[in-house]
């Protein structure tokens, strides 16, 4: 999707791919006694998503680009969590590797959107 037909943040794919990111992140972790981590892990997962939508309301493409990176970050945080969960035995490992496989491509996508936004600002 060409950047000059996007007009609200909900049609970013990066934006909708952490949607997902939060709501299998909230399946993932439903039952789970550790609050303290299920609270870490579910922040971390909603903060994607909502600096992506802060960053496009910024309406600049440095700015945007700096939300982005901090969405990035999110995205390394639930990836490192779910290691966590691993060696706690907190989840299952198939629903583990697939958070971490989705948390992992969302961050190469964000990477790749930051770049793209910086070149675009020079």
């Amino acid at each position: 999707m060409d950047m000059a037909t996007i007009e609200k943040f909900e049609d970013l794919r990066v934006w909708q791919q952490a949607r997902d990111l939060n709501r299998t992140t909230y399946q993932v972790t439903v039952g789970l006694k550790d609050y303290s981590f299920i609270d870490q892990i579910r922040r971390a997962a909603l903060s994607v998503m909502n600096n992506i939508a802060e960053g496009f309301e910024r309406r600049t493409d440095n700015d945007f680009a700096h939300f982005i990176d901090m969405a990035k970050g999110s995205a390394g945080e639930v990836r490192s969590m779910t290691y966590a969960a691993e060696d706690l035995g907190y989840v299952t490992l198939p629903a583990l590797r697939n958070l971490r496989e989705r948390a992992s491509a969302l961050g190469a996508g964000l990477g790749a959107f930051a770049n793209y936004l910086r070149k675009k600002s020079k």
